[in-house]
């Protein structure tokens, strides 16, 4: 068990965030799109109702990722490089190294303890986010990989080590966010990916998964939005209704 006095009051009945973040950049839209051309075109379009873009591998993959990086923080825009690092520590190192100075402000590492070490131990400025357990697997799921327990044990176990390595925060679906913020108060940063608006509920590939509204009740600081703004009939007008349920919650 950590320390109470290392995270914060164990408990807490308000896990509203109280941190200083502009509610406008409260959400962040996963730019999960085929290559720059079409990334390029979706921030044009959402303007100025998404202020915070997650970039991730297939971005990667299409070739101009730094290129993207540049030309969104020109534009204004935070940008969180989600390419879950994974390797042998030294390499993990040399990879936050690499992105530390191009003013991106978030980074996953997805491994175990000296793996998240090596980066947090790198990053300057540049905040690390341990991935907890993804929002693609469930119970079941974590069963087939050996684990034996359930989802929210292994969230906050490996969210406690995250943050006594050094991390800033953790990537964790808001539904394991309340259990977080009571074990471990409110020092450091939850971002939840897996938002599904209450009228948008389809099948897909997530299977944790809460609305904005409970995301932020339950703890979290940022939420990550892919699928229910990109394939929206009207992207920037979901955007904007997604910001004011937030700016609801955080009233500037």
């Amino acid at each position: 068990m950590i320390a109470d006095d290392v995270f914060g009051p164990r408990f807490m009945t308000n896990k509203l965030s109280q941190k200083q973040i502009p509610a406008r950049q409260r959400l962040i839209l996963a730019l999960d799109v085929p290559d720059m051309t079409a990334a390029k075109q979706l921030v044009d379009d959402l303007g100025d109702s998404v202020q915070f873009y997650k970039i991730g591998l297939e971005l990667f993959m299409s070739g101009n990722y730094f290129e993207l990086i540049d030309w969104l923080r020109a534009r204004g825009k935070r940008v969180f490089c989600d390419l879950k690092f994974f390797d042998i520590p030294e390499t993990v190192a040399s990879a936050v190294r690499q992105l530390k100075d191009r003013g991106v402000d978030f980074a996953t590492v997805h491994g175990n303890d000296t793996m998240l070490a090596a980066a947090a131990r790198e990053k300057n400025d540049l905040k690390i986010l341990a991935v907890t357990v993804l929002t693609s697997l469930d119970r079941s799921d974590l069963e087939s990989l050996g684990f034996q327990c359930n989802v929210e044990d292994l969230v906050l176990a490996r969210a406690k080590k995250a943050i006594k390595l050094g991390c800033d925060g953790v990537i964790s679906s808001g539904l394991e966010a309340s259990r977080l913020r009571d074990d471990l108060g409110d020092r450091f940063l939850i971002v939840s990916p897996g938002i599904r608006p209450v009228d948008n509920c389809t099948e897909d590939d997530q299977k944790r998964v809460v609305s904005p509204t409970q995301a932020f009740l339950n703890g979290a600081d940022y939420i990550v939005v892919g699928r229910p703004i990109r394939d929206a009939q009207n992207p920037r007008e979901e955007a904007e209704r997604i910001q004011a349920e937030i700016s609801a919650l955080f009233p500037e």
